[in-house]
């Protein structure tokens, strides 16, 4: 009996589904965290009648075929990159993308890569990072004497020195946009990699066409819907009991045709 196997990959797409869903469920308070979801496809089918042959008398065709599945796959993990609600924390470090865009980060090997998250901070010389300590690109460095930073929608960075009535310019934060969002790989750390599939990165100033505002003092939540993922859950847990009740079934048949033949 194929029913078997075709239920053990039902049950093995559903187990996958379900690690998605904990997956979101455990990053419901990430920072820039986009939610992520499972794709499936059916497998293979196998004919047993082919439809459009000739029919036994040789005439006319037959009008519809029979064709088994053999089951389904697991064909992607979706991250969906709608916006994220934006929380108010008065830290004037942290920052959020209102709109596309995503700020670039310098890997410890000189490699780019790119997130949502704006929990900067200073280094030890001024430079603002990550929290995981990895440079914003471009580099700004905030002088000592500084009193206050001050960054603009379109990310220029001011800082406001002791002594001084103007304000000096530090530089501006420039964000990268793909034209494949979901292309991008998730490296861990709130960090994505630019791949073939997303595209190469194309670089502009917050605030223009296509590209988001950046808010001071502001993070970006994550777009997990708790109530969307416990639905989807029970959904998967269904699936998953049904495919169970398949194998029992299968089970059964085997059990009355082994008695047949005794």
């Amino acid at each position: 009996m194929r029913s078997l196997s075709i239920a053990a990959t039902g049950m093995n797409a559903q187990q996958t589904n379900v690690e998605v869903i904990a997956n979101n469920i455990a990053n419901i308070n990430t920072t820039g965290y986009k939610r992520m979801r499972a794709e499936f496809t059916d497998l293979l089918y196998q004919a047993e009648r082919v439809a459009g042959t000739p029919n036994r008398g040789g005439q006319e065709s037959i009008p519809e075929g029979a064709q088994v599945g053999l089951g389904v796959r697991t064909a992607a993990v979706r991250n969906l990159h709608q916006q994220g609600p934006l929380i108010q924390t008065s830290n004037r470090f942290d920052l959020a993308i209102n709109g596309r865009g995503y700020f670039q980060v310098q890997g410890a090997n000189g490699e780019l890569f790119y997130t949502r998250a704006g929990p900067f901070n200073k280094s030890a010389t001024g430079q603002i990072v990550t929290i995981e300590g990895y440079l914003v690109q471009p580099t700004i460095t905030v002088p000592d004497n500084a009193t206050d930073v001050t960054i603009n929608q379109d990310g220029r960075v001011f800082a406001t020195i002791d002594g001084q009535a103007a304000q000096q310019d530090l530089g501006q934060f420039t964000l990268a946009n793909f034209i494949n969002d979901v292309g991008l790989e998730p490296m861990g750390d709130n960090l994505y990699r630019e791949t073939l599939a997303s595209g190469a990165a194309q670089l502009g100033a917050a605030g223009d066409i296509s590209f988001g505002k950046i808010h001071q003092g502001y993070l970006e939540s994550s777009n997990v819907d708790p109530v969307k993922e416990i639905t989807e859950l029970i959904s998967a847990q269904r699936a998953y009991e049904m495919n169970s009740k398949v194998i029992s079934a299968s089970d059964e048949m085997y059990g009355t045709v082994s008695k047949g033949i005794r």
